[in-house]
């Protein structure tokens, strides 16, 4: 066979990569291991999380209802139909982007593809499914095979009952106790799901907080939220050793300062992060060159050392975010039409999907105190927002990083119900190297909680309406 772009991968980044390509008019093949199209985001990772966590946040919604007088029967949970409805998701949008693949005229191949030279494939069947030709040879492709969880050698013990991310996806039962090592967002959003369904959570943590890395000031409101929802948070505390005891698993945890506790759980999920799959594609037989971590390089246009191969997503280095593997993916095929292109973004957001949920994007207060660089923040916290009032839900604060010199907006972290949805107006901002001004001239909606960015941006200027805090004078 062969193909003027092939593309190695059916996640986000692979198919926006592969329909932007038959847009522009290119013969386009998309390889996939998978039977289903949409990569680890869809089939297990993002969007089945986020039908959980929202299933577990309406649990929670009907319980605050409490202090407003209204009161529910105590919920019984069918976990069949609960996976049922997980399914029917995935498979309605991976469904949908095979029809959408099939309309663009893209070619999709179930193999397992690895490099015989920077020209040619080798295609390996996957399964009962065998491909129409053993090889591809192409004029470009992109490499956009992702990355899977990792769990350390220390903790790899032969038990069902040891999890990591897919696994708990699956929803085999709801343990009666369940141990999460690691306090990152996966951990924390998977013991979310399973606390609101029932199980008593314990987070095992080896820094000194959750969210490493996250502003601490973003951070405190969930953490307060997730001392009264999970049993316990340990932290500066790893996870000595697991043992398995047939029942149940026996993990003995270690403190910093070296006292040692064993605790029985039913089941233990390994959430620790994730390695990107660059292994046994031959790219040996390439010029494509990996770093230590096991990362692709890849130049501004996603290029490698071998100018026919591109790579893009969690392959090709952090963030490893679904959309910044879709803005890489259109680089990358761009770069190969001839444009002239470079993936060099002020603004990827991230954003946590816990309850209450943390987003941030651009520059964060840690960052720049890591850097010695002058920030001055400005913060709106939502106990002085009427539409937070209205929701009970007043812990949340929306914060400016912004540069004291131009008043150029550098980033934005926000903490609170719905916050990725508010945080793409900040993306917005930063991207476009806007001045505070701008967002506190910028008429919003009211009583909403998107509001508060404008608050916060009156806050720096010493104009709020809803907080008096006169604006400090400047060192």
């Amino acid at each position: 066979m062969e193909t003027e772009l092939v593309v190695i991968g059916g996640g986000p980044g692979g198919y926006a990569a592969a329909f932007l390509a038959a847009d522009l008019g290119m013969q386009v093949v998309l390889i996939e291991q998978d039977r289903q199209l949409g990569g680890t985001c869809l089939l297990r990772g993002c969007i089945p999380s986020k039908a959980l966590l929202h299933v577990v946040k309406v649990l929670a919604e009907a319980e605050h209802l409490a202090s407003w007088g209204v009161r529910f029967d105590k919920p019984s949970i069918d976990l069949a139909v609960l996976r049922q409805q997980k399914e029917k998701i995935i498979s309605t949008l991976s469904g949908g982007l095979r029809q959408i693949a099939s309309r663009r005229k893209v070619e999709i191949i179930q193999a397992r593809a690895s490099f015989l030279d920077g020209h040619t494939l080798q295609l390996d069947p996957v399964g009962q499914q065998k491909p129409l030709a053993d090889r591809l040879r192409f004029g470009h492709c992109i490499l956009a095979t992702g990355s899977r969880p990792v769990i350390p050698k220390a903790l790899q013990i032969e038990s069902p009952r040891l999890w990591d991310s897919t696994a708990a996806l699956e929803l085999p039962e709801i343990p009666e106790t369940l141990l999460i090592v690691g306090g990152g967002y996966i951990g924390l959003e998977m013991g979310a799901v399973y606390a609101g369904l029932g199980s008593r959570v314990s987070v095992v943590e080896m820094t000194e907080g959750l969210l490493p890395g996250v502003d601490r000031d973003l951070v405190r409101p969930l953490q307060k939220r997730l001392e009264t929802v999970f049993e316990a948070i340990h932290l500066r505390t790893q996870v000595a050793q697991l043992a398995d005891k047939g029942d149940q698993i026996l993990a003995t945890l270690q403190s910093a300062d070296g006292q040692t506790q064993t605790h029985p759980f039913d089941r233990v999920l390994v959430a620790v992060g994730r390695r990107p799959n660059s292994e046994d594609l031959g790219l040996e037989h390439t010029k494509v060159q990996v770093d230590q971590y096991g990362f692709v390089q890849v130049d501004g246009r996603r290029c490698t050392a071998e100018p026919s191969i591109y790579a893009i997503g969690d392959v090709a280095g952090q963030p490893m975010l679904a959309h910044k593997a879709v803005r890489e993916g259109k680089v990358a095929v761009q770069a190969i039409a001839g444009q002239a292109v470079e993936f060099h973004p002020r603004a990827i957001p991230a954003v946590v999907f816990t309850d209450p949920e943390i987003a941030w994007v651009g520059l964060t207060e840690t960052e720049a105190k890591i850097q010695n660089r002058q920030i001055e923040t400005a913060v709106f916290p939502w106990g002085a927002s009427g539409r937070a009032l209205t929701m009970g839900r007043t812990e949340g604060l929306t914060k400016w990083i912004v540069d004291p010199q131009t008043e150029r907006v550098l980033g934005c972290g926000i903490v609170g119900p719905g916050a990725g949805d508010l945080i793409g107006e900040a993306a917005l901002a930063v991207e476009l190297a806007c001045h505070l001004e701008d967002l506190a001239e910028t008429i919003h909606p009211h009583p909403t909680l998107c509001e508060t960015l404008a608050a916060a941006a009156e806050v720096f200027y010493g104009i709020a309406t809803d907080l008096y805090k006169p604006k400090k004078k400047s060192s």
